[in-house]
């Protein structure tokens, strides 16, 4: 993996809606540039630099809105989160691309940010040079209702404790009124509750010691209890039946065959639907990069380094 300094510019877009959007910039000025896209959603990472060469990329990093160092954020209540949609992040995107004064960029993501990925390179394939996705998502209604109850066969001690938590069969719905509940005490244990189940969810092997941060607890559990319930106002399948836009953008898909989260499946069918894409297969591989997979990530990076 690549180690990276502080980033050599940073600042606040403002993007409208009373929105302010961080975002940094860190390896070569002069390099390729990328985007990397964070997961959750709400759960911005600086570990994603690790795989771009910084004398070969120019790496644009931005929080998406209301969570990490962007403005308001999620985590205060008052937040209004109805100007917090898949639409507007896509809008996000396209005023940081000008603000750089970039012409077009790679687009990296995993899990969240593979189908945020997806619908920015869909909605503007001009401005896309590659496409490198990890832990790939497409947030359809049936992988939603999968994560957050098909996969309670698997985990049905914690999935009983995180439906008990809902006090309804609609859990993600219930979660997303209870995250907005004018009793802060009701809000708090619901992000607990929440990530909870997040955690074994993802069947972690080493515990990520955010979890036991309230204000990273409440910025995912909210941030995507809203964008699960409202299945990211995207179509079903909208992302599937388009990615024939992706036509002529080389890309790869890195996928762990033991990802419990988030299923083979949706990255075999866009492997398929998607003319120029290449889909690595790590048979010991999870929801999250390591060994195998972080090497697969790696070489499509260092190839696509030295692209136009």
């Amino acid at each position: 993996m690549y180690t990276h300094g502080e980033p050599y510019d940073s600042g606040l877009l403002d993007v409208g809606d009373g929105n302010l959007v961080h975002w940094d910039v860190s390896g070569n000025p002069a390099g390729k540039p990328a985007v990397l896209l964070h997961g959750g959603p709400g759960v911005p990472s600086p570990h994603g630099r690790r795989y771009f060469d910084p004398a070969a990329y120019r790496v644009v990093q931005f929080h998406q809105r209301g969570v990490g160092l962007s403005t308001p954020s999620v985590i205060d209540h008052e937040t209004d989160l109805s100007v917090n949609t898949t639409e507007h992040l896509l809008a996000d995107m396209e005023l940081l691309r000008e603000h750089l004064d970039i012409e077009r960029w790679l687009v990296f993501g995993g899990s969240w940010g593979a189908t945020l990925g997806f619908a920015y390179a869909e909605r503007f394939p001009a401005r896309v040079t590659e496409l490198v996705l990890v832990a790939v998502t497409n947030t359809r209604p049936s992988e939603i209702d999968w994560l957050y109850r098909g996969l309670g066969m698997v985990f049905p001690e914690a999935w009983d404790r995180f439906r008990e938590g809902a006090g309804d069969d609609d859990v993600v719905g219930a979660y997303n009124r209870l995250l907005n509940d004018p009793d802060p005490a009701v809000r708090e244990k619901a992000a607990r509750d929440w990530c909870a189940w997040e955690a074994a969810a993802v069947d972690e092997q080493t515990p990520d010691p955010r979890w036991a941060d309230p204000g990273f607890r409440m910025a995912l559990a909210r941030t995507a209890a809203h964008y699960f319930h409202h299945h990211a106002w995207l179509e079903d399948g909208i992302l599937l039946r388009e990615a024939g836009k992706l036509a002529g953008i080389p890309g790869v898909m890195v996928h762990g065959r033991r990802d419990l989260s988030a299923p083979l499946g949706t990255a075999w069918a866009m492997a398929k639907a998607w003319p120029d894409a290449e889909l690595k297969v790590i048979d010991e591989g999870g929801h999250f990069s390591t060994g195998a997979m972080e090497e697969a990530v790696q070489a499509a990076m260092d190839r696509f380094a030295t692209g136009d």
